[in-house]
């Protein structure tokens, strides 16, 4: 490995074993957009697959939607070349919108979830890992603090209580600076998300908010992150 992939690497082996992310038999449903996040995760589990102390199975899952003419030949040929089983689902996200209703980010994440989850649950997928990095996790926290009043973001393991499928997130210890040394050093970079609606979305807003506010300090950052397991009840309104 490369000097970038090999941070990544340890980054995403610190995370699954601090949250123990891998249990035996594991069947893992990875979500792919060919963007730089999914390609470096799928990529590394499919190292790790090789070597991991306890078996699991590995696939990854493209959701195509309605938002624009999708080519997903290159994600297609790169989990070919890794080794790792892959399936192309069509979702017609602005279809699924009731009239009056206009087009967000959340409700393209949340069609595309559901289609991963109906597709996880219906395949024997126990586990379904998403490609959200650190910087993803402390920009949910803070819009949610910002726009909800609430303390609460997306956590690097989430079990369904309505069903067994549990979401893991092994870049949850990974900046995204990091993600992208990785990318750029495998050639991956070149392939990004360019919708429109996350090119101007209040993420957008917050990431800037959070880099003002820790000065670009990957220590500042991670000690945001680990407050959230070190809140002082006491200490607290």
């Amino acid at each position: 490995m490369k000097n970038a992939e090999t941070t990544l690497a340890k980054f995403i082996e610190i995370a699954l074993r601090r949250y123990a992310m891998i249990e035996p038999g594991d069947r893992i449903l990875v979500g792919v957009s060919g963007g730089k996040d999914s390609s470096c995760l799928v990529r590394d589990l499919a190292i790790k697959r090789k070597w991991w102390e306890v078996p699991f199975e590995l696939e990854a899952c493209f959701i195509a939607s309605d938002l624009g003419e999708v080519d997903d030949s290159w994600v297609a040929a790169r989990m070919a070349e890794w080794g790792v089983p892959y399936t192309r689902i069509e979702v017609p996200v602005v279809g699924r919108l009731k009239p009056g209703e206009r087009m967000n980010c959340y409700w393209c994440a949340t069609q595309r979830r559901t289609e991963l989850s109906r597709y996880a649950r219906a395949n024997g997928f126990n586990k379904l890992a998403l490609g959200h990095h650190m910087d993803d996790i402390l920009e949910t926290l803070f819009m949610n603090m910002l726009r909800k009043g609430e303390f609460a973001t997306m956590p690097p393991v989430m079990k369904y209580d309505n069903y067994p499928l549990t979401v893991i997130r092994p870049l949850a210890l990974c900046e995204e600076r990091q993600v992208i040394a990785c990318a750029r050093e495998l050639g991956l970079a070149s392939h990004t998300c360019t919708c429109e609606f996350n090119l101007q979305g209040a993420r957008k807003t917050t990431r800037k908010l959070i880099e003002n506010l820790t000065g670009g300090s990957s220590a500042a950052k991670r000690n945001l992150f680990k407050s959230m397991s070190a809140i002082k009840t006491d200490y607290l309104a």
